[in-house]
């Protein structure tokens, strides 16, 4: 009887979303007609369930692995088989060209379910849980950054986000350039994207020490996820009573968010760069920290800077 009642207290919230995902695919699927879209968001949720049921179940010093199988199941389906097989460009530029032209696509609709509306409920939890790009980064040794963040780089992300746009505008509107939805020039698109994606994240990794540093620095798609997860529902929190301050979780966090500082406000960790790994969570002696459902608005970011003399 106990191990029934821990394992449904372990899947029950994976099961949750699993519904969700399930019930907007059959919203699509009657919209449209086509049965692909109960698959789809049928999988992703099933992904989203299994580890989140890992999490749960293993272990603190295993529990990363819950959310590495999701983050490559999801991944590894959205970058290849929708990707590379479907032939439908899932980077950013992709969304752009399909916004402009006003077509309906996978990749707006992942636009918008994931990175513009989701955010509102789950914060930036695609980027901890699903993103492609860190399915590969997290392979490296480096993660756990020593240092913090590099003051300043921050603005490489809004750089990038504007010359993405900038080159789509130019290319859509002046040169009348056409994209016709599964065509070859999409996969040449998406396979640019990421051999530039990919190369720069490793070479930047490597050079400052932190699997992270692509999410931080350079990734354009947190312009548009900033925004909305402010309001996110799902925000970790840190139990007063428990916590002894002793900064392990601060140690652990691979986006150097200062979260005992939240704390100290009594908030919920409201920082924008949080990706609800929850690292800080498995990684607290004292099992003070959890992830929390509520309503909360972030405003200023508590960062660990490289200079720690100018923290803020």
């Amino acid at each position: 009887m106990v191990n029934l009642r821990r394992f449904i207290n372990n899947i029950k919230d994976g099961a949750i979303w699993f519904t969700i995902f399930s019930l907007i695919g059959i919203w699509r699927w009657q919209a449209t007609g086509s049965v692909f879209y109960v698959m789809n968001f049928g999988y992703i949720g099933l992904s989203i369930m299994i580890g989140d049921f890992l999490f749960k179940a293993l272990e603190p010093e295993k529990k990363s692995l819950g959310r590495r199988i999701t983050q490559l199941m999801i991944g590894i389906y959205m970058l290849g088989f929708l990707g590379f097989l479907g032939r439908e460009n899932m980077q950013i530029e992709g969304f752009f060209f399909y916004l402009f032209a006003g077509v309906f696509a996978g990749s707006t609709l992942h636009y918008f379910i994931a990175k513009i509306i989701g955010p509102v409920i789950f914060g930036r939890g695609w980027c901890g849980w699903a993103c492609w790009t860190t399915m590969i980064l997290d392979f490296l040794p480096w993660k756990i950054p020593e240092n913090g963040r590099l003051k300043y780089l921050g603005l490489g992300r809004y750089l990038y986000f504007t010359a993405a746009l900038v080159a789509v505008s130019v290319l859509f509107y002046i040169k009348d350039f056409q994209i016709e939805k599964g065509n070859l020039t999409e996969l040449y698109w998406l396979a640019l994207g990421n051999i530039l994606y990919f190369t720069s994240a490793i070479i930047f990794a490597a050079l400052v020490k932190d699997n992270r540093a692509f999410c931080k620095y350079i990734c354009p798609v947190p312009v548009l996820m900033k925004v909305t997860s402010r309001f996110a529902l799902y925000k970790q929190k840190i139990d007063k009573g428990l916590c002894n301050e002793c900064g392990i979780c601060e140690d652990n966090c691979p986006m150097d968010v200062r979260l005992l500082d939240y704390s100290e406000e009594d908030k919920r960790i409201l920082s924008t760069e949080c990706v609800l790994c929850s690292t800080c969570e498995y990684s607290c002696p004292e099992n003070a920290i959890k992830t929390t459902v509520g309503f909360d608005i972030g405003s200023k970011e508590y960062l660990n800077k490289r200079y720690r003399s100018n923290k803020d």
